[in-house]
């Protein structure tokens, strides 16, 4: 179950139910993909992934969890778009429930060819919607050139920097709070 506080508020079902148009066009898309995030990723391109992170989130309070998804499940394609599926995971995988609000999630779906990156509210302030889009478009431009990791180790050294720059003053010694390993779907 999410619980929320007074400053959060979490996504779920019902309130993306309220804002996402069915989509059936959507829905078969994802359902005849064939199952691809391993194929474009293996074991170790998810390690360096996983290092990338560690050493990302070095020096500051800031978290960062990946998420690649080749496909979304047929229920959450025919009501969600990639954004929505992003913000669902975002509620879903407690990336929202870090002790500073300094969670990220960058969310890649590989049946759209999409990036999402879904920030906390203890970020919002410190950045611009220019910011993520560059990084988005960063990943996108090496994916397309089919530099898959080297697409995703960049942009997390990115996401890196700019919680670098945002939390300069306010490392502290906390446990890392989410994996380091990305999380693959489908």
């Amino acid at each position: 179950m999410v619980t929320t506080t007074e400053t959060t508020e979490i996504v779920t079902k019902p309130k993306l139910d309220e804002v996402m148009q069915p989509s059936f066009k959507r829905w078969l898309k994802h359902l005849l993909h064939m199952p691809a995030s391993k194929r474009f990723f293996n074991q170790q391109d998810q390690r360096a992934i996983a290092q990338s992170v560690a050493a990302a989130e070095q020096g500051h309070v800031g978290e960062i969890q990946v998420v690649i998804e080749g496909h979304m499940p047929a229920r959450e394609a025919y009501f969600l778009d990639t954004r929505g599926r992003a913000k669902q995971l975002f509620a879903e995988l407690g990336v929202w429930d870090t002790e500073l609000n300094s969670g990220i999630l960058l969310y890649l779906n590989l049946c759209e060819r999409k990036v999402e990156i879904v920030i906390d509210r203890g970020i919002q302030q410190a950045t611009t919607q220019q910011v993520w889009d560059e990084v988005c478009q960063g990943i996108i431009a090496k994916m397309a050139q089919q530099q898959y990791q080297r697409a995703l180790v960049e942009a997390v050294v990115q996401i890196g920097t700019i919680l670098q720059d945002f939390y300069k003053n306010k490392s502290q010694d906390l446990a890392n709070e989410l994996g380091n390993a990305p999380i693959m779907l489908n």
